[in-house]
């Protein structure tokens, strides 16, 4: 691993330092590979929600770097880093946050950060831009923000506090919509394999587009969201502003049916739950529960409103419920 990419993440460079380093990764590959790799394994560090301290994060992240010198595995780690190599960052508990100064003159390269099901990712993009992820979600993202915009895409759900920036608007593609944003507070339910999508504005203003209409264009005002269906958008209220508490997670539903409730449970578990009786499925339930109490709690918490069996099947890790 080069010893100035350590620095640079680790914070030993000053202001000078660290523009001159950024400028010269334009001309070193191997280099920028290795950045690169550094990076993806820091935003992978950001699985956990145990830390909330800033020094203790700097501290965490320090003694993992030891730690991969000791064993001589850091190059194995940083050449392999992926998905698979996620698992076993998650159980080192760190949250780390950190937000990149780039030039315009740098590799504006993109990245793609995939959240698995039954974890959560927040992080700070180049512009200053903050982006919670959750589970089973894709975000794609350049290193550097060139231009005149900044543009990410998104797969899955995301929750977005724009850095404002009037003169280089914030764009997310979404599957079947374009948000476009100068600094705002929004959220976007976009999971190809789900058949309504919306996109929630909390502050500021969004324009949203269709992309199958290219031509109509709304702009959402707070309290606001965007439904697409069927190829077709309609504005609504949003009905219910706890449920973006996900990305402290803290999960709510007001009035929602069992169907949508499991599909939701199955994500932020990393469960299979199977439903005998299709019927049960119409029932409507106003709950809140924490990720963290887990998912045999909260379906006792759901037998309680109406009666119904669990079954678990551990090996299989699958849950069936039934009358």
């Amino acid at each position: 691993m080069n010893r100035e990419v350590e620095d640079y993440f680790l914070g030993k460079m000053n202001r000078d330092e660290r523009i001159a380093f950024l400028c010269e990764l334009t001309s070193d590959k191997e280099k920028q590979e290795t950045f690169d790799r550094y990076r993806q394994t820091e935003a992978l560090l950001a699985f956990s929600d145990d830390v909330d301290n800033p020094s203790d994060t700097v501290r965490s992240y320090k003694q993992f770097i030891r730690r991969m010198k000791q064993r001589a595995l850091y190059r194995y780690v940083y050449r392999t880093a992926g998905y698979a190599a996620a698992v076993v960052l998650l159980a080192m508990s760190v949250h780390f946050y950190h937000v990149y100064s780039y030039q315009h003159t740098i590799d504006t390269s993109e990245t793609s950060l995939f959240v698995p099901a039954g974890q959560r990712v927040s992080l700070t993009l180049s512009d200053g831009t903050t982006v919670w992820l959750n589970a089973r979600t894709r975000l794609t993202y350049p290193t550097a923000f060139v231009g005149n915009q900044r543009r990410v895409s998104i797969e899955g759900e995301a929750f977005f506090e724009v850095a404002k920036d009037k003169d280089k608007p914030f764009i997310v593609s979404a599957n079947g919509s374009e948000i476009k944003v100068l600094g705002t507070t929004f959220n976007v339910y976009s999971y190809s394999d789900e058949p309504v999508s919306r996109i929630s504005l909390l502050e500021g203003s969004v324009q949203v587009r269709c992309k199958t209409s290219p031509d109509i264009e709304v702009t959402l005002r707070p309290q606001e969201e965007a439904i697409f269906q069927n190829q077709t958008m309609t504005i609504g209220k949003i009905p219910n502003n706890d449920y973006f508490l996900w990305r402290e997670g803290i999960y709510s539903f007001e009035n929602e049916t069992l169907s949508n409730i499991l599909k939701k449970l199955e994500l932020y578990y990393d469960i299979k739950i199977e439903v005998k009786d299709p019927a049960i499925l119409k029932w409507k339930y106003t709950v809140k529960f924490r990720q963290r109490d887990g998912i045999d709690e909260i379906l006792r918490a759901l037998c309680k409103v109406y009666p119904l069996k669990i079954r678990k099947n551990e090996e299989k890790n699958i849950v069936k419920i039934s009358l």
